[in-house]
């Protein structure tokens, strides 16, 4: 029987512990948190200090008797949560339902799962840190006070439902704010210069430094050239260094594997926490760009043995962010031997990203030639410019180059290419000068990597909350992450090739949108309401000062009790005010204008399944509604556009002798004909499909369908066995069956589906590991 009992929070975590430690040591699992505050007011006792009352989570209540039993087997428990508040928490919290005593219990951490990590944590054992476990706590109280209060404000005065967090409800303000900024920018166009010379056989590609603002400028500088001659009028090359970017925080891998490798923030977090609970990366929730001696050191001989001595470059780098841990660790590989993360390929393409990011911080920097030319115009005092980049020693970039959001934002400027041989007073041969209408850009649009950046630099939230938030305002539909696509404008195009002057108006795509982050309606209006009646909650300042005051907490400079009280006092108070407002007086309607044909009020409002436009008065028996479109706003929808909607649904025309239309609904636009569906795709308008158009999409899904169909029964028509994305299943109503490996779907029986269904064995609960809650 093993004499000790360590407890970590995942399975898959325990069972790579346990091969480190001998038979004397059995490890289990917590799967995350074990007890939480319960739903409904008694969870805090708000007159007693904020006094919380926790209580085991249902889905725990059969891992805490597993763990009671082996504790009375065991002489010591070792508590092995993270090395963070979260996990310090998790820990006080099995130590009170487990009834540990000091006497029979150690709290040890350790940042990485290596055999040298857990045998270094189990020699300095230490006691549970309580500052860090208040910190944890101050921020669970007040997150939940703000939830409680604030949600039940949002039912009555905006629609039921409806929830604000701390964090979350400052995360959409950001994305609203864009959205409006985007709203009203206005673009202006000016016109740049390009040339293509040539340079003893070579092409050499300049601009003009400057735009115009109109295209009578630009059109009389190009016609200028025609009569011009060009010269390289000087030449400058100078050395130039780069240097590589410091190691992974959580943040950065965030943003890095969504540019790169194009994860969203919880696809990279799942996969990293996958690969540290494997023991292949240090722990990855951290604000440190430190690394260890040790880490250091493997980096070294890394670098050494692949590259050679000239390529390593020690470096040291210090976090920017104030609460910090630098005695923590950046994101790192536990061993820098070691290339390969397993059989998953995406775990292999974050760790090779990990890998190369640690590996490039300790390598020498890369060393450049740049060379600017001036190019002279002989009867012009403008001058073109061309620049050249050479790289004489790779250093890191041999390895790995950071991208940014820019790269992905700005496809003008193109990068620098290596020159042509140029010497000054050269005479250069135009081939093509261009004058290209340009306009200028609004904000772009958040991406999930993005906000995360913005959150960052504000100091709301840490490396534990990016992830989570995100998700968070997604699900609550107050954010949806997707594409769009843009909208053609024409831009003007002037040219000069061959001593002619040539102009062409073409057109170009603007506005798309890949996997940004969109206001949905109603965050429009909640954000609203919010900045109106809560200000301090919602404000950008205040919410990054609260997590100052958690670290304060978590450093033993503050009481828990006080920082809420603080908080709580004047919040409660807002609380109580919000009675006295009138649910007409919050704005989440808008008049718009008079219905021509009907003469009644058209008015813009949420509905209770989402936004719409409304022909008549609350009160009107004969009142009209129909859904806004996707990108329609409330608040800046026309009249013009809303009068546009009430065409549908539109009557297409006829299939079969029976009746096609066209119509937008919940899910998106759609045809109904005959009872039945079809969803339209971003390539047709419900207002100006076709009913040829119309005909072909019935057809093709009702052939999507007869391909789906493999088998029903004359004695219940409502189950059936269909093709699936994952291979045969059985439907029956509203849910479906698996089939089992040794049945073929086509030969099966009405007896055997029905026992098929009758024996379906119950979904199995935690079988994934533990999702952190954070």
């Amino acid at each position: 029987m093993p004499k000790n009992l360590v407890i970590v929070e995942s399975p898959a975590k325990a069972k790579t512990i346990e091969g480190y430690l001998g038979k004397d040591f059995k490890v289990a699992s917590s799967y995350g948190h074990v007890r939480d505050l319960p739903k409904g007011e008694h969870a805090i006792d708000i007159k007693n200090n904020f006094k919380p009352t926790y209580e085991v989570t249902a889905d725990k209540k059969e891992v805490i008797k597993e763990l009671k039993k082996l504790v009375k087997e065991s002489e010591t428990v070792y508590l092995a949560s993270d090395d963070d508040r979260e996990g310090e928490a998790i820990s006080w919290h099995l130590k009170e339902v487990l009834g540990l005593k000091d006497e029979n219990s150690k709290r040890i951490v350790f940042r990485e799962i290596t055999k040298s990590a857990i045998a270094k944590a189990m020699e300095n054992p230490r006691t549970i840190d309580t500052d860090l476990v208040n910190a944890q706590q101050a921020r669970r109280i007040l997150d939940r006070l703000v939830g409680f209060e604030l949600s039940p404000v949002l039912w009555k005065k905006i629609k039921a439902g409806l929830s604000a967090g701390r964090v979350q409800s400052v995360a959409v303000r950001f994305i609203v704010e864009r959205e409006r900024e985007i709203e009203k920018f206005k673009s202006v166009s000016s016109y740049r210069i390009t040339a293509i010379f040539d340079a003893g056989g070579k092409p050499l590609h300049a601009e003009l430094p400057k735009k115009f603002e109109s295209k009578e400028e630009a059109e009389a500088f190009l016609k200028k050239c025609l009569e011009a001659s060009f010269s390289v009028k000087s030449l400058e090359t100078k050395p130039a260094k780069k240097s590589p970017a410091p190691p992974f925080t959580t943040s950065t891998l965030q943003q890095e594997a969504s540019r790169k490798l194009y994860f969203s923030v919880a696809q990279t977090m799942n996969i990293a926490q996958k690969l540290y609970e494997s023991g292949k990366i240090t722990y990855m929730r951290t604000d440190s760009v430190n690394l260890s001696e040790e880490a250091l050191s493997g980096a070294e001989n890394a670098i050494l043995s692949s590259y050679g001595k000239e390529y390593h470059q020690k470096r040291k780098f210090a976090s920017k962010s104030e609460g910090a841990q630098e005695a923590h660790e950046a994101v790192r590989p536990t061993d820098f031997s070691v290339s390969e993360a397993g059989s998953d390929r995406n775990e292999q393409r974050l760790y090779d990203l990990i890998w190369k990011r640690a590996i490039a911080s300790q390598m020498a920097d890369a060393r450049l030639e740049k060379t600017h030319v001036t190019i002279s115009v002989s009867n012009s005092d403008e001058q073109l410019v061309a620049n050249g980049e050479f790289i004489k020693f790779e250093g890191f970039l041999k390895v790995y180059l950071e991208s940014t959001e820019e790269d992905e934002e700005d496809d003008e400027k193109g990068g620098r290419g290596i020159l042509p041989p140029l010497s000054e007073g050269q005479m250069l041969d135009l081939r093509e000068m261009k004058g290209r209408q340009s306009f200028s850009r609004p904000p772009a649009r958040y991406t999930e990597a993005s906000l995360v950046k913005k959150l960052e630099e504000m100091g709301i939230g840490r490396p534990s909350t990016y992830a989570p938030t995100i998700s968070t305002i997604q699900k609550r539909n107050y954010v949806v992450k997707e594409s769009r696509e843009g909208t053609p404008r024409k831009y003007t195009e002037m040219v000069i090739s061959g001593g002619k002057f040539a102009e062409a108006e073409k057109s170009e795509i603007t506005g798309a949108d890949k996997n940004k982050l969109f206001p949905t309606n109603i965050a429009m209006v909640v954000n609203d309401f919010l900045v109106e009646h809560f200000p301090n909650v919602i404000d950008y300042s205040f919410t990054a000062k609260v997590e100052k005051e958690f670290d304060h907490i978590a450093h033993g400079d503050q009481r828990w009790d006080d920082m809420i009280q603080n908080f709580y006092s004047a919040f409660h108070t807002k609380v109580e005010e919000t009675e006295n407002i009138k649910r007409e007086d919050v704005n989440s309607s808008r008049e718009l204008g008079v219905d021509p044909k009907t003469g009644k009020k058209l008015i813009a409002r949420l509905g209770k399944f989402g936004p719409l436009v409304q022909i008549g008065e609350q009160d009107d028996e004969d009142k009209q509604f129909a859904s806004l479109k996707k990108g329609q706003f409330i608040e800046s929808i026309t009249l013009e556009d809303a009068l546009e909607l009430f065409k549908l649904p539109r009557d297409v025309g006829f299939f079969e002798d029976k009746k096609i239309v066209a119509a937008i609904g919940r899910f998106g636009p759609y045809i109904r004909h005959d009872s039945k569906f079809v969803s339209l795709g971003k390539e047709f308008d419900p207002l100006s499909i076709t009913e040829e158009e119309a005909i072909q999409l019935i057809k093709d899904k009702r052939e999507a369908d007869a391909k789906k169909h493999i088998k029903s029964f004359d004695e219940n028509p409502e189950i059936e066995i269909l093709n699936g994305r994952w291979g045969p299943y059985i439907k029956f109503g509203k849910n479906n069956f698996k089939i089992p490996k040794d049945k073929e779907a086509d030969q099966l029986s009405y007896a055997e589906t029905i026992e098929i269904i009758e024996n379906q064995p119950e979904p199995k609960k935690g079988g994934r590991g533990f999702k952190r809650k954070k």
